[in-house]
């Protein structure tokens, strides 16, 4: 295990920047509006030749002179309680502590509370001085801090300053390395396996480590999902909308295996959008995708299938982004209506009709069991890999059970099919002439490789290319 380090302070310090720079990428959203933070983040920093260390960035948090919660800006008014819990039980797991404040503003009474907060934790604290920015000014613009009793450090996070020095900093109060968990595993091993049930194809080993991304609309119960999983509050949940505004990275073990759940925040329609900050957190919600193993799409039953949720399903598909569709509430829903709308459903994203979708409850748990082994199936489906043999009787079985119809008074002609890619599994299949084949008959293909390849739920491409000598004529 790491040793973890988290960042402590009140509203706007720039933690969320600090950490960015730490970690050395835009991972929390940074604005100077305060309050933008909620949901604790981790990451970890890096370095060639120190120590790695995991780094925790928190809310803003706002204690009155009792140390009990006071209210805060209004970016965070009305989370001001949810964030502490979030911050204490960030501290609970930490060895050291970085406390942020605000050199410009100089020292300010939520500053003062939360130290005294904090000297009750019995834990390293080191005061982080930001927004100096430069060594000229560190002299009188941390005057007034020494008065807290904490050793003290200057830097400045937005341009840089003294960065390094922080890091060692850090470093070296930091417990002793016990030496465990160095070691490398030597050789490489061979991330294929073959389908007992299926001779002729190798499937992609699921890994002891997936990422699962959670996606869908304000409101969709995403946080709510997160923590049925790991079975603790550890994204704050609320029935307003837009409550997480950061991609949060939550890892728990399960079975003796590690999965990763990327809760997001809910993503409207871009003409809805005119907050800079959403527009921040939107792009980084589908940004969070394209780094999942696979992605839970979030339906609101109650609200059963919008336009917005269409269009993510449609992005999600056209990118061929290995997901599947959770309805989420079904236990609003009344028991004899809920087949009429699973089945409602299934007409409606035809389209898709490979992606499952699945009947859940965050709040009940009902459902939630049968997610993990399907992403785990999907995952594995996404690595196909078919032999030349079995590519060659897939195209002629395909083609005897039913012809191709004649188009413009003349029949395709196939001549083989090959594998191009297998994440996702891409096929080519070579005719004399692609555009004779009609778009029904590419459907049919597609379902019978599918049906044949065992690739259930995975995405799959399908090409149709023209031979050599039709497109020498051309």
């Amino acid at each position: 295990m790491m040793p973890k380090v988290v960042l402590l302070g009140r509203p706007n310090v720039g933690k969320s920047t600090l950490f960015n720079r730490l970690i050395r990428s835009n991972r929390a959203i940074t604005h100077d509006r305060p309050g933008v933070t909620r949901d604790r983040m981790e990451g970890v920093v890096r370095s060639r030749y120190g120590r790695d260390f995991a780094i925790v960035d928190t809310g803003g948090i706002t204690l009155d002179h009792h140390q009990a919660v006071a209210e805060g800006p209004a970016g965070i008014r009305g989370f001001e309680a949810d964030i502490l819990r979030q911050a204490e039980a960030a501290l609970k797991e930490a060895d050291v502590i970085c406390m942020v404040v605000d050199g410009r503003d100089g020292l300010m009474p939520f500053d003062e509370h939360l130290a005294s907060y904090l000297r009750r934790c019995d834990k390293p604290i080191l005061l982080v001085v930001n927004k100096v920015d430069g060594a000229e000014k560190e002299e009188l613009m941390l005057a007034e801090f020494h008065g807290l009793g904490f050793p003290l450090i200057a830097c400045s996070a937005e341009h840089g300053h003294n960065l390094r020095a922080l890091e060692e900093e850090i470093r070296d109060m930091l417990p002793e390395d016990d030496g465990f968990g160095d070691e490398e595993e030597s050789g490489e091993q061979e991330d294929l396996e073959e389908d007992r049930d299926k001779p002729g194809i190798r499937r992609r080993k699921v890994t002891d480590h997936l990422r699962l991304c959670l996606l869908g609309r304000p409101n969709a119960g995403k946080s709510s999902m997160t923590n049925a999983f790991i079975g603790e509050d550890r994204m704050i949940v609320s029935d307003q909308a837009g409550t997480t505004r950061d991609s949060v990275d939550v890892t728990v073990e399960k079975n003796g295996k590690t999965y990763t759940f990327v809760d997001t925040a809910g993503v409207r329609r871009r003409s809805r959008i005119t907050d800079t900050v959403e527009r921040f957190s939107v792009n980084s919600s589908l940004k969070s995708t394209t780094k999942a193993d696979v992605t839970f799409l979030l339906l609101d039953a109650t609200e059963g299938l919008t336009t917005q949720d269409k269009r993510l399903i449609e992005l999600l598909d056209e990118r061929k982004t290995p997901f599947l569709i959770i309805v989420n509430k079904i236990d609003l829903i009344p028991v004899k209506a809920r087949t009429e709308l699973m089945k409602n459903l299934q007409e409606e994203l035809s389209f898709c009709y490979h992606v499952p979708l699945v009947p859940t409850s965050a709040r009940t748990g009902e459902g939630l069991g049968k997610l993990i082994p399907l992403a785990e199936r999907i995952y594995a489906e996404c690595g196909t890999r078919v032999s030349t043999g079995l590519l060659n009787r897939a195209m002629e079985e395909t083609l005897t059970r039913h012809q191709a119809p004649v188009v413009r008074r003349v029949r395709p002609k196939f001549f083989y099919l090959t594998q191009a890619e297998s994440e996702p599994p891409t096929f080519v299949c070579f005719v004399n002439d692609a555009d004779r084949v009609a778009p029904s008959y590419a459907r049919y293909l597609e379902r019978s490789l599918r049906r044949i390849f065992g690739i259930r739920h995975a995405p799959m491409r399908l090409h149709l290319r023209s031979a050599h000598a039709k497109r020498e004529k051309k």
